[in-house]
């Protein structure tokens, strides 16, 4: 069995699907998504694609979602 952070990293994204947020700017300036092996996924800033791109395993995209759904990224403004 390989190691899941190898595999997302072996993984080559030239020909990959991207799909944009639904959120997205009129601009098209927007974060895009990429499925990877074993559900993994694949994060990038269409505005700033110099910039790389971020890569999860599928467990660890899980538990991104499941904090940005419980707002356990956003700032408290009190």
């Amino acid at each position: 069995m390989s190691h899941p952070t190898k595999d997302l990293y072996s993984h080559d994204l030239t020909t990959a699907t991207w799909r944009k947020s639904s959120a997205s700017a009129a601009e098209n300036d927007c974060v895009e998504i990429a499925g990877l092996p074993s559900s993994g996924k694949a994060i990038r800033d269409s505005k700033y694609l110099s910039m790389g791109l971020l890569r999860f395993t599928g467990a660890a995209w899980s538990d991104f979602r499941k904090a940005v759904s419980n707002s356990e990224f956003c700032a408290s403004y009190e």
